[in-house]
């Protein structure tokens, strides 16, 4: 079995704008672990984000940004970085749902969009 090298920190990211005003901090919901370049929905009743999942209810669904770095919070909430507005994005190097279809992937690519995030 061939060994494959982990995502690396921002390594989908191509650019953004100046100084890290593409970045926030934001909490991520208990029970994940993220690799960077996993897009990310924001729960609604919590303002926590996790993993977009164009089949939730929740928040979820609408795609809001990508994991910067890799985050593990089976412990609990954590803080991490996220790109949210105002980049330029390798869509090769994304990490999306397992078996999310072109149409939920062209859908979760517009939100970001509006957002500023370019899928390129």
């Amino acid at each position: 079995m061939p060994y494959e090298e982990p995502a690396r920190t921002g390594e989908f990211l191509l650019s953004e704008a100046e100084g890290t005003r593409s970045r926030e901090r934001v909490t991520v919901a208990q029970g994940h672990t993220l690799q960077p370049g996993t897009v990310l929905g924001v729960i609604a009743a919590t303002g926590e984000y996790a993993p977009f999942d164009p089949t939730a209810t929740d928040g979820t669904e609408t795609a809001a940004g990508v994991l910067y770095d890799a985050v593990d919070s089976t412990g609990g909430i954590v803080t991490a970085v996220a790109l949210v507005r105002d980049a330029e994005i390798k869509d090769a190097n994304l990490i999306w749902p397992t078996g999310i279809t072109d149409a939920q992937k062209a859908a979760a690519a517009a939100s970001l969009r509006g957002a500023g995030l370019i899928l390129r």
